[in-house]
């Protein structure tokens, strides 16, 4: 799978953190129900990679990758779990060279202008623009355009149900990264019809 195809199922790509295994495949299921196919389940709870794996054996149409992926060691324990891709905080060629090896295909993330020359060095040209509000928001995804009009973005990082429109406006940006689409107290109150009415929403943010 080329990462860039990820773009293709609907504008936003959830980046979700879950804290217990039981609530990875309703969450899920919520998701999909609104239209939302594509999940990255981050790495940043001891549990992530297990919500990985139930996600990919009981809900097998959904897309899931890893996210948060800082190591080679990430990299191999995401496929293992059952990952179709991966995306990282920033970017290192040795990074890129573990994912390539264990057959995960990455969505890197980039703030700056050598950080995206470095990913497209290893044959990148799809790219996570994180934190995306903090590292210069759409002004800097303009001033990028310029120098790189080959290169597409995925702005994750502070974006909103308000701001993601215009995001989503720009030519280089094929689709961007939210964490609204599963907030906590409705995963912890088991809320699935709000984060299907979320992700429905979400859908629609690009007619």
């Amino acid at each position: 799978m080329n990462t860039l195809d990820l773009a293709a199922y609907g504008p936003v790509i959830p980046v979700i953190v879950l804290q217990r295994v039981a609530d990875a495949v309703p969450m899920a299921r919520a998701l999909l129900a609104g239209g939302v196919r594509v999940l990255e389940v981050t790495l940043r709870t001891p549990v992530g990679l297990a919500c990985i794996a139930a996600i990919a054996r009981e809900v097998p149409e959904a897309v899931v990758g890893a996210g948060t992926i800082r190591s080679a060691a990430d990299a191999r324990a995401a496929k293992a779990a059952g990952s179709r891709f991966g995306v990282s905080p920033g970017y290192t060629a040795a990074v890129g060279a573990a994912c390539r090896e264990a057959g995960l295909p990455l969505l890197p993330g980039v703030a700056t202008a050598g950080e995206v020359m470095a990913a497209m060095e290893d044959g990148l040209n799809f790219l996570k623009f994180f934190p995306a509000t903090a590292a210069g928001g759409i002004p800097m995804l303009k001033a990028l355009a310029g120098p790189y009009p080959d290169i597409a973005f995925c702005p994750t990082g502070g974006i909103t149900p308000e701001t993601a429109p215009q995001f989503l406006a720009l030519p280089n940006v094929k689709v961007c990264g939210g964490s609204w689409l599963t907030p906590q107290d409705a995963v912890d109150a088991g809320d699935w019809s709000r984060v299907t009415a979320l992700a429905r929403a979400a859908s629609a943010l690009r007619a």
